[in-house]
């Protein structure tokens, strides 16, 4: 691990105007969880450092029932975890930042960082994709939104440009009645990757499911919102047979790796059983 410049920036502009300058020997460093470690296994050897912490406009954790909640991008998990906020507003997010490693990570990591980071294993980005989140990102260029489901492109690979950074994450209001759950399967140690994790939503009316989102981690390059599965819950009930059907449509939705933490066709049945399993939650928690 070489030396590097170290620099801090107190705006958005300021740290922009050093991610130009000074193009891609700098790195941004918002809780330093993935790039100390990459650092370390030499994977990455910036020459600057930009450190974000001092930069206020990246704080800040609001919500309201009219507005949604706004997460800046240097909000910790931690903060998100235990949120009355969040909690409220959007409960899935709060059980899924809950299972991300452990609480001493959990006290260290961002939102922003967990976002730009890309890693199609990450806890977030399903949670995030399920209540139609919406990214901020500010560049030379202005502002721009992105939907997070629409954010990743491959592996550590996102739609931000080089000289971009993300400031913030938006969650609408809910629709009324949805409930929201996150179910993760970990192989090994709790701050371990999961094998596959699944975040969902579901609203129901009259015995009717009238608003339904999935998205899984794990299950190929990116976090992928399974919006085949979705189509097949909405209009129908809540009976298994209707559950097993969009849970069988998942494992096609899927390209995962195989790696120590499963075969390819081990992930794809853990997704399909994960799915099932927490959308049978999700309709017992409505009914209770």
């Amino acid at each position: 691990m070489r030396l590097f410049d170290y620099h801090r920036p107190t705006t958005v502009g300021e740290t922009s105007a050093l991610m130009a300058e000074l193009g891609d020997e700098a790195a941004l460093l918002a809780g330093g969880t993935s790039l100390m470690n990459l650092a370390k296994l030499g994977l990455a050897e910036p020459a600057h450092v930009i450190a974000l912490r001092d930069v206020d406009e990246l704080h800040g954790l609001d919500g309201d029932p009219v507005q949604g909640l706004r997460l800046g991008a240097m909000t910790t998990l931690r903060a998100v975890e235990t949120s009355e906020s969040v909690r409220a507003l959007a409960p899935g997010l709060a059980e899924a930042a809950h299972h991300v490693a452990t609480v001493r990570i959990r006290n260290q990591a961002t939102v922003g960082g967990n976002l730009v980071h890309a890693d199609p294993n990450q806890d977030l980005p399903p949670m995030l994709m399920v209540y139609d989140a919406v990214a901020r990102i500010t560049g030379p260029d202005g502002v721009r939104t992105v939907p997070v489901a629409d954010m990743f492109v491959g592996f550590f690979e996102s739609v931000l440009e080089p000289d971009e950074i993300l400031d913030s994450v938006s969650v609408p209001p809910c629709a009324p009645g949805l409930r929201s759950g996150y179910l993760k399967f970990l192989p090994r140690t709790q701050d371990d990757y999961s094998t596959i994790a699944v975040a969902a939503g579901l609203q129901v009316r009259d015995g009717r499911i009238t608003h339904a989102r999935i998205a899984v981690a794990g299950g190929g390059s990116t976090a992928v919102r399974c919006r085949a599965a979705e189509t097949a819950l909405v209009g129908n009930g809540t009976d298994d047979a209707t559950l097993t059907a969009a849970a069988d449509i998942v494992p096609g939705l899927l390209d995962p790796v195989a790696d120590g933490r499963g075969s390819s066709g081990y992930k794809r049945d853990m997704a399909r059983v994960c799915t099932q399993r927490l959308l049978q939650r999700l309709v017992a928690e409505g009914a209770a």
